[in-house]
């Protein structure tokens, strides 16, 4: 009889007599809830960092594409740059480069002047910018914010 009780326990069949505190308590599963709350939380804003981070990677590489094409049309057309800056698209591999947060969003562009030509992208980071921003980045067409730009080269 001993062994059967023995055997029954070990199965954890004997439900009515276990009392051997093998049960988690309330605030053990608390604390455990709690503990992976916090990893999701901070899980969630590392990813969101590192999807602006690269969407604001995309807009430089796009900004560089853009004025590299632009520079292309310069020497193609007699030294004067177009007077609609995606007159040059024809110099890019795709069509003319969208935001990557929203496609229906376009950079801001100046190309008014054959002799100048401005492209901006607004970062979604505050530490974004560059050297040219204070030259090239002039006017009311540029939004507060920390502004990335490319002006022409000749």
């Amino acid at each position: 009889m001993k062994m059967k009780k023995i055997i029954t326990r070990l199965l954890r069949l004997d439900y009515k007599t276990r009392n051997d505190g093998g049960g988690f308590t309330l605030l053990e599963l608390l604390v455990v809830i709690g503990i992976i709350g916090i990893l999701v939380a901070l899980g969630t804003v590392a990813y969101s960092s590192a999807q602006s981070s690269g969407r604001d990677a995309r807009r430089k590489q796009d900004l560089v594409a853009m004025q590299n094409a632009l520079e292309e049309y310069y020497s193609a057309n007699s030294f004067v740059y177009p007077t609609t800056c995606n007159t040059a698209a024809t110099y890019l591999k795709s069509n003319w480069p969208e935001d990557p947060m929203s496609p229906t969003k376009t950079y801001v562009q100046n190309c008014t002047s054959t002799t100048t030509y401005c492209i901006c992208a607004i970062m979604e980071k505050t530490t974004a910018g560059n050297s040219n921003a204070t030259t090239c980045a002039t006017g009311t067409w540029i939004v507060n914010g920390p502004n990335y730009c490319v002006g022409n080269l000749q």
